[in-house]
């Protein structure tokens, strides 16, 4: 749980400190979590904690992922702070417990989906990648909100598409079914302006042609295209290796 800089109270026998419904939110600076966690104890972030202070606290819990699961209603409360460098950290852990406890984190999975939305491109960026962290543990968190989360290869911010590729990468690790009829969209990312992006693009290739060849056929022509004459090497070379992870060392044998 978090350290000695926040109060708790843990019960000898396990039961919850307080019975039934504990509200996971903010009140007079309080940060409460306990609903159904089992573990007995519930966390008080101190009054006028800093911005550094709480940072920190996120910092240290990150490392000590033994307690991860029991904290999870705290920290996603703390989405709901002003400041927008605790919001993107909460984000990242987020996305971490949830891949390996995604049904704990389940309740916070719509507040991490509004983040999509925010004015602040970072906390996009941190969202979706959240999300695709999620969902590469669990994908029916993230299935009511898939179709919705196409919308951020668009994104005015480069970081975010970014972020978007990675997240798709995540999901469709372990779930590439989703994606068949959304290849096109991958297709158009190897042309973007932004060369991270770019260098980033071709991977969604590689991960889904190494789980669905079929899916990535139809693009390997530009595939191997873009391998051969991009300028970026780094680009060059992820082509390559998605052509190879769908079936061949070539844009001929992928296709045999």
């Amino acid at each position: 749980m978090f350290s000695n800089r926040m109060h708790y109270k843990l019960l000898s026998n396990g039961k919850n400190v307080v019975n039934g419904l504990i509200e996971i939110g903010w009140r007079n600076s309080c940060c409460y979590s306990g609903k159904g966690l089992g573990c007995g104890f519930f966390v008080v972030l101190r009054q006028k904690m800093t911005e550094v202070e709480i940072y920190r606290e996120l910092g240290a819990l990150t490392k000590n992922k033994n307690a991860w699961e029991e904290n999870i209603p705290c920290v996603a409360s703390l989405l709901a702070s002003e400041s927008v460098k605790v919001k993107a950290k909460v984000l990242c852990l987020l996305g971490e417990m949830g891949l390996l406890y995604p049904q704990a984190i389940k309740d916070a999975v719509p507040k991490i989906v509004a983040l999509c939305d925010s004015t602040e491109s970072l906390l996009r960026e941190r969202s979706i990648i959240a999300l695709g962290r999620v969902g590469r543990g669990d994908y029916r968190l993230v299935e009511p909100f898939f179709a919705n989360l196409f919308r951020m290869a668009k994104d005015s911010e480069a970081g975010v598409r970014l972020g978007f590729i990675w997240a798709s990468e995540n999901i469709a690790t372990n779930t590439p079914d989703p994606y068949q009829d959304h290849m096109p969209l991958y297709a158009e990312l190897l042309h973007d302006s932004d060369d991270k992006v770019r260098m980033e693009a071709p991977e969604m290739f590689r991960v889904v042609g190494k789980r669905r060849p079929h899916f990535v056929k139809p693009h390997l022509e530009l595939l191997q295209h873009i391998s051969e004459t991009d300028s970026n090497r780094v680009v060059r070379i992820h082509c390559l290796g998605a052509i190879k992870a769908a079936g061949g060392e070539n844009f001929n044998e992928a296709l045999c």
